[in-house]
């Protein structure tokens, strides 16, 4: 049964077409992503879906008592909420459902048993069983502490949690009250590993459909299970995971192009013989090429539009330092008076690609911040570093765009203006516009720009992803890769902590722990640690009357999942060391998604057996 089917929907701003004609359909479990160009609509759609912004066109077909919850970038306003109220505040019809069924009780209680008062009862039950029954505050509860809040938080108000904090709790607002279908926007944004990988899981598992849009490669390819592509005001449907989407889609343009190609050529052909023959002996023959001209002008296949602009990253060859990096031994790192890491170790030779990895607000940001500040440990002879801050605050908010590029760079305004227009700050009006005035997304670009142009050999980077689409993402993650210096990442996309890192810093218990490779290495290890133990070994048997064969006993079913798990975790590992050479190989994509929900199955089947041997 489809939770939504939508058909020809048309959105216009300011009277022109936004998108026209998007059509699609998604059923409990379904997974539908949203790809295309900022700027394409994901956004609106997502709003009109729910309400927030009309349509001009089309129609939208709810399965009956269909409940929506929508999370965006925008902040609560809520206030005088607690965190625990805000959460809950998403399912207030089921508050309402539990108020009614008190009195109904009540009124029962009292004698009253007529069949409307019994009618309402049941509706009321249904209700509250449909989005999980009496449990569902503790769900709420539960989808907190997954988004990384502690106990404690649930009774603060509001007003007291930063802007990255009120996203993940507007994000638990949407989870808690049980949606039938739930529309996210960039739900990644603010959260750590740990909550990311607890949301694919959740989401994994709720028995609700979800429409999302996101720039993580990674989350899209571990949840989605379609993709809806909104470009140039039209909409194109494809089921299937994200990869194949991206591989069909690049085979689609290329074949396009070369439809197009050969359709000129034709053409060009064509248009040379009546150029030739008009008007001499073979002017009926020219006559059946006009002809011929017009049946393949009409069924003219254009060629695919040129590539979205991306940034334009190509790092500048830096001068050679000297072999150690960064050395800081035995140091303690604490913000004010709130400890961070103690007795921890960080040392990086020159061309290392290290990444630094932690939950939110252990210390990473502020580690980097007493590296480059010369507060920490002993940086290396002929060590020039270039600093992109997640807060962006080395620009120089006195002056224009273009001055403050100039005056950062050291080049001469029309280098500027190259490399500006190379970020996608093109004309007079975007390079005189004043960095004061900059949006989020437009000071990350400006600031990624000073790091192109300093010819730094020490580039430390603390999420340079943020605000970027999939293909500046993907630009930006090539050139990381093959940057001749020496780079130290802060990042939550885990695609680009993959390609990019060849060593691996995790943030673990206020110490810091070296792991050799990327993220698909890192995730494997980790794996292998927290893998169930083994059975405890039988007790020792004598051995039989060799006179008197004995049977050897079958394997117990907890014997044989163990069996199970331990292959599906070798051929997981496997498949993993493939990936980490060649993401794009769609066969062993496939392969990992289905040994990773096997695996999955088996593990929790294993806790299901083993918790029944030890009752």
């Amino acid at each position: 049964m489809a939770v939504l089917i939508a058909s020809a929907l048309r959105k216009e701003l300011s009277g022109e077409p936004l998108f026209d004609g998007v059509s699609f359909k998604v059923e409990r479990r379904d997974r539908l992503a949203l790809a295309g160009p900022n700027g394409a609509g994901k956004t609106t759609l997502l709003r009109a879906l729910i309400g927030e912004t009309e349509l001009a066109g089309g129609e939208l077909a709810w399965e009956k008592g269909a409940r929506v919850a929508l999370h965006d970038q925008r902040p609560p306003r809520l206030a005088g909420f607690t965190l625990r109220e805000y959460a809950l505040s998403g399912a207030s019809d089921l508050v309402e459902a539990e108020r009614e069924l008190r009195l109904l009780e009540e009124a029962m209680a009292g004698g009253d048993h007529a069949p409307e008062t019994l009618r309402r009862y049941g509706e009321a039950q249904a209700r509250l069983e449909h989005a999980g029954g009496y449990g569902w505050r503790d769900h709420a509860t539960a989808v907190l502490r997954g988004l990384g809040f502690v106990d404690p938080d649930l009774d603060r108000g509001l007003e007291t949690f930063s802007g990255g904090e009120l996203t993940r709790a507007s994000l638990a607002r949407a989870l808690s009250g049980g949606p039938d279908l739930l529309l996210l926007d960039e739900p990644t944004n603010h959260l750590d590993m740990e909550s990311i990988e607890w949301l694919e899981q959740e989401l994994a598992t709720i028995d609700a459909a979800v429409i999302l849009v996101a720039h993580d490669r990674w989350f899209l390819e571990s949840v989605g299970t379609a993709v809806l592509e909104l470009e140039g005001g039209r909409s194109t449907y494809f089921p299937g995971k994200w990869h194949v989407w991206r591989q069909e889609k690049a085979a689609r343009l290329a074949m396009q192009a070369k439809f197009a190609e050969r359709q000129a050529e034709d053409i060009a052909r064509l248009e040379r013989f009546v150029a030739r023959f008009r008007y001499g002996t073979k002017s009926r023959q020219a006559q059946a090429k006009l002809k011929q001209i017009a049946r393949i002008e009409k069924e003219r296949v254009e060629a695919p539009r040129a590539g979205r602009r991306t940034l334009g990253f190509e790092f500048l060859k830096p001068p050679r330092s000297g072999r150690m990096v960064v050395e800081a031994q035995g140091f303690d790192l604490a913000a004010g008076s709130k400890p961070l890491l103690e007795d921890a170790e960080l040392v990086l030779e020159r061309g290392e690609h290290v990444a630094l990895i932690g939950p939110n607000g252990s210390g990473k940001s502020t580690l980097l911040e007493a590296l480059i500040g010369g507060r920490l440990g002993r940086i290396g002879h002929g060590v020039e570093i270039a600093y992109f801050s997640q807060h962006e605050v080395e620009l120089d908010e006195r002056g224009s765009v273009l001055e403050c590029t100039m005056g950062a760079t050291g080049l001469q305004r029309a280098q500027a203006q190259t490399l500006l227009g190379r970020f996608l700050f093109s004309g007079w009006d975007e390079h005189d516009k004043p960095v004061v005035a900059l949006s989020g997304g437009e000071r990350r670009r400006l600031a990624l720009a000073l790091v192109v142009a300093s010819g730094a050999n020490f580039l430390v980077l603390d999420e340079p992803t943020n605000h970027l689409d999939l293909e500046s993402r993907e630009a930006l993650e090539a050139a990381l890769e093959a940057f001749p210096g020496t780079l130290l990442l802060v990042s939550h996309d885990r695609a680009v902590l993959d390609a990019v890192a060849e060593r691996i810093v995790a943030v673990e218990d206020g110490r810091l722990r070296s792991y050799d490779g990327g993220w698909a290495d890192y995730a494997r290890i980790r794996a292998d640690e927290t893998a169930p133990p083994p059975a405890p070994p039988k007790e020792r048997k004598e051995k039989p009357n060799r006179r008197q064969p004995q049977a050897r006993p079958r394997p117990s079913e907890l014997e044989t999942v163990e069996a199970s798990i331990q292959a599906r975790e070798l051929e997981l590992a496997e498949l993993e060391r493939e990936l980490a050479d060649d993401w794009g190989n769609a066969e062993r994509l496939a392969a990992h998604t289905a040994a990773r929900e096997e695996l999955q199955r088996l593990l929790e089947r294993w806790e299901q057996l083993f918790e029944a041997a030890q009752a």
